[in-house]
């Protein structure tokens, strides 16, 4: 199979709003994908339309190889999703919660799910309602993968986390990951974590894929360069992949996407004092890229055009 997750210009409005616009989003089997975005971007509505809990208005969605709208009951069993926040049953305990959840998937693996729960822990009488969110966090990662999924679809899943407790959780999941053929799509704002543990990511702004490519590739596209007049910073001529410019003091502060020779040479013409160009850390480049564009954001080598009417998808 070539793609674990599958969409076609999917699309979702809440109150004439469009959230998710015409969404072409290709997840390859054994990826762990990364889908980033600011507030209300968005990520979860996309996340929960794969799952079912939100229906899309327009577009589809496939999960192994089937539609979301037609998943059978074996393939539902082959995939597990983390809700943000951690949703539990709070009147259980945490052996209950595993034999509630062990109720609808037959094939879950008890002696997997206990050995989780002793790697992080945690006693099955202890009572969720008395867990902390670290507690909750890895509860609901060993109800997830009671059943062995193939795909993991994890909203935010270390939100609220302290540092230690992420970190094993982190921990967890790249074992997880080194499982032939798992899949793994996840959404965060620890930009961090993704950069320790994606393959490639996707970046979604006011709901468009704009970005979708290897995490190295990303940190390598975006720079962002410091030119010292020593004066006044003389106007800046129109520059191919300028997406941010700011003034401080006698210097411009610039960013680019694709940043190479031809932009030097034209920085070049205006005789600076010093010019210097700076690698971005993924948190960095994102950041940079999102913080919302003084002027349009410039697409990524092989992106469409909007003129072209299609979903602004950034290429590999």
């Amino acid at each position: 199979m070539a793609e674990a997750i599958l969409t076609e210009r999917l699309t979702k409005y809440y109150g004439g709003h469009k959230v998710v616009d015409n969404l072409n989003l290709r997840v390859p089997a054994g990826c762990v994908y990364g889908l980033l975005g600011r507030n209300g971007a968005g990520k979860s509505t996309t996340l929960k339309m794969l799952v079912g809990l939100v229906h899309p208005d327009h577009g589809r969605a496939m999960l192994l190889g089937e539609e979301v709208s037609k998943l059978s009951v074996q393939t539902r069993g082959r995939i597990a999703y983390l809700a943000e926040g951690h949703p539990l049953y709070e009147g259980m305990n945490i052996g209950q919660a595993v034999a509630f959840t062990r109720a609808f998937y037959p094939v879950a693996n008890a002696a997997f799910v206990d050995q989780i729960l002793d790697h992080f822990g945690l006693s099955p009488r202890s009572r969720i309602r008395r867990l902390s969110k670290g507690q909750r966090a890895q509860v609901s990662l060993a109800l997830a993968l009671a059943p062995d999924p193939e795909l993991l679809i994890l909203d935010d899943p270390t939100l609220g986390l302290d540092a230690n407790v992420r970190r094993d959780f982190l921990e967890s999941i790249i074992q997880i990951i080194q499982r032939r053929g798992r899949s793994i799509l996840f959404s965060s704002h620890i930009l961090g974590d993704v950069e320790r543990i994606a393959d490639r990511i996707g970046i979604m702004v006011d709901g468009v894929l704009r970005v979708d490519c290897p995490v190295e590739h990303f940190k390598g596209a975006v720079r962002k360069v410091l030119v010292e007049f020593g004066r006044q910073p003389p106007e800046l001529p129109a520059c191919e992949g300028l997406l941010g410019d700011w003034r401080v003091g006698t210097r411009r502060e610039l960013v680019f996407v694709n940043f190479g020779p031809r932009q030097r040479a034209l920085l070049e013409t205006l005789n600076p004092v010093r010019l210097e160009v700076m690698e971005l850390n993924l948190e960095d480049a994102f950041i940079e890229y999102t913080r919302g564009p003084r002027r349009p954001l410039p697409l990524f080598p092989g992106e469409p055009s909007d003129a072209q009417g299609t979903g602004d998808q950034g290429a590999a």
